[in-house]
């Protein structure tokens, strides 16, 4: 049999789908499994967004359009950018996407060689890791502390960088802790940047989705015209994870290359979503401030849960949906504690483990359900070890 390229055997997959799939499996053989597992709000898409796409199928918005997206998708994407980070980017310094996925793919594609050094959050998103480790970049994550509510600080980023580091990530609220780095903390991260000559990748995917806290960008330094790149999308939002609809904003001539990298791969992300991504910004946002209230009612009733079983301790995530626990008192490693919830309570989650080696030693729950069955699930693990 011939041997796969290199890269084949580098990128990596998702833990999620991994203990979905153990789920499932005892779904089949009549188990019943309370679901922790993947990251995707439990709501329906919002009636007005939904009823927008068939309107456009309606009127034949079907066929191919512009590889960068639709005009007044990019007008719709300025407004929001100026609302909620404060510039106005030029039409040229967006990129619309098939979801947000192919950002961090086409960011990394864009701007680092192999060999050059990629900065990343360990807990963090497996695909960060998984696009540097493929693309044969330099591994550098840099661990989130418990002690530090699991920001990623600043420090710890100026101490990794070396000559060949070309890129910081960041992402806040993060996934998989729940941490909102401070407007300090997030200020200082772009001014190692600048002073250090490094791009900037600033996953925001879940700026809409805060408690207690308030969201800041690095963005605002350079408004993404130099060095810095955001990513952001409609899935958790606007809970359209299945419409796959994304953009970055960034310098424009990397945006261009992006471009390219659109044309060659995707082609153009669906005319119809993207005009129901017109209506989820320009529409009422009043399903979105429901949805985080109850997202806010979860969080208490499963923060109080999990701190109420024997040798688990959890902090309270500020944003996002999950909830991010230490399990180290109990001598189980995080993929051992997972399995023994899952066969031993019913109950599916996720190995810290899963998100990278800083995540050794805790859990990840996404309580995209409902508060009874999180008190139901809290319950069944917490009996599951008398």
């Amino acid at each position: 049999m011939k041997k796969l390229a290199e890269g084949m055997y580098r990128i990596l997959g998702e833990g999620a789908f991994e203990y979905l799939a153990k789920a499932q499996a005892l779904e089949r053989d009549g188990k019943k499994v309370l679901h922790f597992e993947i990251g995707q709000p439990d709501f329906p898409t919002p009636q007005h967004i939904k009823d927008s796409a068939y309107k456009a199928i309606e009127n034949n918005v079907t066929g191919y359009v512009a590889a960068t997206g639709i005009l007044d998708l990019k007008q719709a994407i300025q407004d929001e950018i100026e609302n909620t980070r404060g510039f106005r980017p030029s039409i040229e310094q967006i990129l619309v996407l098939p979801g947000a996925k192919p950002g961090i793919f086409f960011t990394m594609l864009s701007l680092v060689d192999p060999g050059e050094e990629i900065i990343y959050p360990d807990p963090g998103f497996p695909t960060y890791g998984s696009v540097v480790k493929y693309i044969g970049a330099g591994d550098v994550p840099v661990v989130l502390k418990e002690e530090n509510e699991f920001r990623l600080n600043p420090q710890d980023i100026e101490d990794k960088i070396t000559s060949k580091t070309k890129l910081i990530i960041l992402n806040s609220p993060q996934n998989p802790t729940g941490s909102v780095m401070t407007k300090e903390e997030i200020e200082n991260v772009a001014e190692i940047a600048e002073e250090k000559d490094i791009f900037l990748f600033s996953d925001e995917i879940y700026s809409k989705m805060l408690y207690e806290s308030t969201f800041h960008t690095p963005s605002v330094r350079d408004e993404a015209k130099e060095r810095t790149i955001i990513l952001d999308g409609f899935s958790k939002s606007y809970s359209m994870t299945g419409w796959r609809l994304g953009y970055v904003i960034g310098p424009e001539d990397i945006i261009e290359r992006m471009g390219i990298l659109m044309i060659n791969s995707l082609s153009c992300t669906t005319a119809f979503v993207q005009k129901a991504g017109i209506t989820a910004l320009k529409g009422t946002q009043e399903p979105l401030r429901d949805m985080m209230k109850a997202f806010k009612e979860r969080r208490d009733a499963i923060v109080k849960g999990l701190n109420e079983i024997p040798n688990f301790s959890c902090l309270s995530p500020q944003g996002a949906f999950y909830t991010f626990p230490n399990i180290k008192k109990s001598g189980m490693s995080s993929r051992e504690m997972a399995d023994y919830i899952l066969y031993n309570a019913g109950v599916c989650c996720l190995p810290g483990s899963a998100f990278g080696p800083g995540g050794e030693g805790y859990l990840r729950f996404s309580y995209a359900t409902s508060v009874e069955i999180i008190n139901q699930a809290m319950k069944q693990i917490k009996e599951s070890f008398n």
